[in-house]
């Protein structure tokens, strides 16, 4: 008995209590999940989660849906590919995420372009922090939140190293995708916008969520921004693929 309770002791010592939110689950096996979730403290982290099979399991099913905020204690080392979860519980219930059509392809959209863009992101508090406030605000907001996928991916690029430099804009001048300036002449490859969408990357940019309504953008506006978007980040993210969620949002707002 006393072997145990050493052992048990040695267990708490190890685990570790974090925040994470959810980007992807798998099935693996016939007994088990494999969740990828963001960690607050260690970045990327994949976690094997028994299958929840009741109502009285100690898994929830509803803690391992795309974006969940938890608060987790694990096992959590480097070296291995696989964690151990020893405890989840909700962080910050986000119910109109899963009841609301629209809030939900928002999220599908958002969880996914996330799995794809963080996958070899360590500890990045900053980077979490703005996930976790944007994805409550997008649970809270009742109206007005039709932009809400374009600023978050405009201003997700300044916590992944490739924010737009604005100070360089002038009027006439062209924007090079791949290297995140502006420029007076175009640049010698065909990653670039012409003078008319490179005035609307200086004033897009400036768009937050308290001011993106105030933005008047129809259908083929917003799917030109993703579409721009989309070519920003896999340029600058290796093997960055062709998301399945995109073609749902781009006949989402008409």
């Amino acid at each position: 008995m006393q072997i145990i309770a050493v052992f048990y002791v040695l267990l708490l010592a190890m685990l570790e209590k974090t925040e994470a939110f959810v980007l992807h689950t798998l099935k693996y096996g016939d007994t088990k999940l494999l969740v990828d979730l963001f960690c607050r403290q260690h970045g990327w982290q994949t976690f094997v989660v028994p299958l929840p099979r009741s109502s009285r399991s100690k898994w929830k099913k509803q803690y391992f849906q795309p974006l969940t905020l938890l608060y987790i204690e694990a096992d959590i080392r480097q070296q291995q590919s696989f964690q151990k979860l020893a405890e989840a519980t909700l962080l910050t219930p986000l119910p109109s995420l899963l009841t609301d059509p629209t809030k939900l392809a928002i999220s599908l959209f958002v969880s996914e372009f996330l799995y794809h863009a963080l996958r070899s992101e360590q500890q990045n508090t900053a980077l979490f922090d703005y996930v976790r406030n944007s994805i409550e605000w997008l649970d809270q907001r009742e109206t007005n939140f039709t932009n809400f996928h374009l600023v978050f991916l405009m201003h997700l690029s300044r916590f992944l190293g490739f924010y737009p430099n604005l100070d360089d804009f002038r009027e006439g001048c062209y924007f090079d995708l791949r290297a995140a300036t502006f420029c007076a002449a175009p640049p010698m490859h065909r990653d670039f916008l012409m003078p008319q969408e490179s005035a609307r990357i200086q004033l897009m940019m400036r768009m937050n969520y308290a001011t993106m309504h105030l933005f008047r953008l129809n259908h083929a506006d917003r799917n030109r921004i993703i579409e721009v978007l989309t070519l920003y980040y896999r340029l600058h993210l290796p093997q960055f693929p062709e998301l399945h969620s995109l073609p749902v949002l781009q006949e989402l707002f008409r």
